[in-house]
C-alpha cells in the first residue's frame, strides 16, 4: 500500500488504484496503475461522509458492507488470488494511508 503520487518501485508488482476518481495533477501514463477496480472503492457517498467528519471506526464498519456485493466480493477474490501470486500494491491519493480505505482493503485481502 502506498501514495499513487510516489515514484513506481520495480518490487510493487500488480499496481491497483483503489480510488473512485483519478488523482489530481497525475497523468496516467506516469502512474503505471495494471488495475482501476472502482467496484471496490467507497461509494462517493460514503467517502463524502467520512470527510464530512464521520468516524473512522464507523467509516470502515460501512466500507466492508459496500464490499460485501456479489460483483466487488469477486473482484476481491481475485485480489487475494493475485496477492497469493505475487506482489499486489493498492495505490491512493489518501494522505493517511493507516485511516484510510486502502488500510481496510489491504486487511481484507489478508483474511
Amino acid at each position: 500500500m502506498r501514495r499513487i503520487y510516489e515514484p513506481p518501485e520495480p518490487d510493487d508488482g500488480l499496481r491497483v488504484l483503489v480510488d473512485r476518481l483519478w488523482p489530481r495533477g497525475l497523468a496516467k501514463d506516469a502512474a503505471r496503475v495494471d488495475a482501476w477496480p472502482k467496484v471496490l472503492t467507497p461509494s462517493t457517498e460514503l467517502r463524502r461522509w467520512y470527510h464530512g467528519g464521520g468516524s473512522y471506526e464507523d467509516f470502515r464498519l460501512r466500507y466492508e458492507a459496500e464490499l460485501g456485493t456479489p460483483e466487488a466480493a469477486e473482484l476481491l477474490e481475485d485480489l487475494r488470488n493475485s496477492a497469493r501470486a505475487g506482489q499486489v500494491t493498492l495505490l491512493t491519493a489518501s494522505r493517511n494511508l493507516e485511516r484510510s480505505h486502502a488500510r481496510v482493503l489491504a486487511e481484507l485481502l489478508q483474511r
